[in-house]
């Protein structure tokens, strides 16, 4: 007996499935280790003699690396197979968290994690690919639910996590749990992970990594200056403009290339095009999250840094909750009711984080963070999965490396958004340090940010994603009103 598409699409093949999670592993390593380092900072600058402020170029060498060369990984994937170049992704990320880890000198540290970004740019959209090509359509939703995962634990797995090492281990094993890690993955990858290989649509666009390059490195510097103090106010604005010369030539470069590096020809795809803005919004004000939440805990709360990440840790309960029940949700009620009604309840469960005190009960915050959580990550897996429905096969590399460079991109914005709104609500309040109104302020401006992202969904035609999750086809307006009985037949 022929079973209904509900059950058939909630079937997952053995070999997604294991290809979902050795991505996904991959991909939380990398995550977690590019938030661990923070706790560390300043351990590390005691044991290198260095001032704890200067130490934070370890951090900006690493995002400058990963964006950099994101850009190139759908080319270099297409050119050398997504098997070989995720396994060697993991192999470079491995060794230069080796090299992190016997330094002796910021000068050996910021050399190595340079070296970390590089696999991490290949790491991150190359293992998307992958799962793309393995997975059938039917089976994309739950596949994309494994990803959404690393995403939304790193952050919050990272800074307790980090603690814990530095206060009772050495600072050099925040850097030394990745190689069993990596090695096991690299193990994996070699015995389970098929290899799938396109022909580049045309030769590797050299100037345009340059411009893309030079572009998202003038942007990112002068979004992660904003309002810190940490350079003058001219050359952040002076950064955020050049990135933005950059960037229109680049356009014009692209216009002229058969295969730009970032295809921006993709937004015209409806799917694509829908998902990737709204994305950009909703992941800018869910960007924010990590920076806020842990320093109102901290610094508004007074709470340690042990007991901030143990609440902080509520989000990621929520996220696992999600993990099996995405594939349900939106085959229930599909892909844009899913965006646009749990896109506003998002929102409004990021802006509730505004009404947190230090009298509120321990249990109601957990409550919050937990919903919040689970509310965010069904968002991102959905998507994260309709963004690649209408993608043809031949462009699915350049799909994900100008998805993933997109979404680093907005996450770097919400940290600059959430960072600005806290220290303008500061200093119009005339507070030396920031108090609980000042992190009120910045959660709802974020939480609107996040807000603004659901209307986006009310674009997308009433079926968008059925053919992903396995929904019935439904019949226009018109053959329904034909096929309705009339009085007396």
């Amino acid at each position: 007996m022929p079973q209904p598409p509900s059950l058939r699409s909630s079937r997952v093949s053995s070999q997604t499935r294991l290809t979902a999670v050795i991505v996904a592993s991959a991909l939380f390593m990398q995550n977690l280790d590019s938030t661990i380092i923070a706790t560390a900072l300043p351990t590390m600058a005691r044991s290198f003699g260095y001032d704890p402020v200067r130490m934070n170029v370890a951090l900006t060498s690493y995002l400058l690396s990963l964006t950099v060369f994101i850009p190139a990984s759908g080319w270099v994937a297409d050119r050398f197979g997504t098997r070989n170049v995720f396994r060697s992704a993991i192999i470079v990320f491995t060794i230069g968290s080796i090299l992190c880890g016997v330094s002796n000198g910021l000068v050996e540290l910021v050399a190595a994690r340079v070296l970390q970004g590089i696999g991490g740019a290949m790491m991150v959209p190359v293992g998307r690919l992958l799962l793309l090509r393995t997975a059938a359509k039917s089976e994309l939703v739950a596949a994309m639910a494994w990803l959404t995962m690393p995403a939304l634990l790193g952050p919050v797995v990272g800074p307790p996590l980090g603690g814990f090492i530095v206060t009772y281990f050495n600072w050099r094993w925040t850097f030394f749990i990745n190689i069993p890690v990596g090695l096991i993955g690299i193990l994996a990858v070699t015995l389970f992970i098929q290899d799938f290989r396109e022909p580049p649509r045309g030769k590797f666009d050299l100037r345009g990594l340059i411009l893309t390059g030079v572009s998202l490195i003038c942007v990112m510097f002068g979004l992660e200056t904003v309002g810190r103090g940490l350079v003058s106010p001219a050359l952040t604005q002076g950064m955020i403009v050049a990135g933005l010369v950059v960037a229109f030539l680049y356009y014009l470069h692209a216009r002229r290339m058969d295969a730009p590096l970032l295809d921006f020809t993709l937004m015209k795809l409806p799917c694509f095009g829908l998902s990737f803005s709204a994305m950009m919004l909703f992941r800018t004000g869910i960007g924010a999250i990590p920076f806020l939440l842990p320093m109102m805990l901290q610094v508004g709360f007074g709470d340690a840094a042990v007991q901030s990440g143990l609440i902080t840790f509520a989000s990621s309960a929520g996220a696992l909750v999600m993990k099996p029940a995405a594939q349900y949700v939106l085959r229930a009620f599909g892909f844009r009711d899913t965006l646009i009604w749990n896109g506003v309840m998002s929102g409004i469960m990021l802006t509730v984080c505004a009404l947190f005190r230090p009298t509120w009960p321990a249990a109601a915050i957990y409550l919050v963070l937990l919903i919040g959580g689970f509310l965010r990550s069904l968002q991102f897996t959905a998507y994260n999965t309709l963004a690649y429905g209408d993608v043809p096969r031949p462009q699915m590399s350049a799909a994900t490396s100008l998805y993933t460079a997109g979404q680093q991109l907005a996450a770097t914005i919400g940290v600059s958004v959430g960072a600005l709104s806290l220290e303008l609500a500061r200093t119009f309040a005339h507070h030396k340090t920031p108090e609980n109104s000042d992190f009120s302020v910045a959660f709802v401006v974020v939480g609107l940010m996040t807000l603004a992202a659901a209307p986006v969904a009310w674009f997308m035609p009433a079926s968008a994603g059925d053919d992903l999750t396995g929904r019935p086809a439904r019949a226009p307006a018109s053959e329904a009103v034909a096929s309705t009985p009339r009085p007396g037949e």
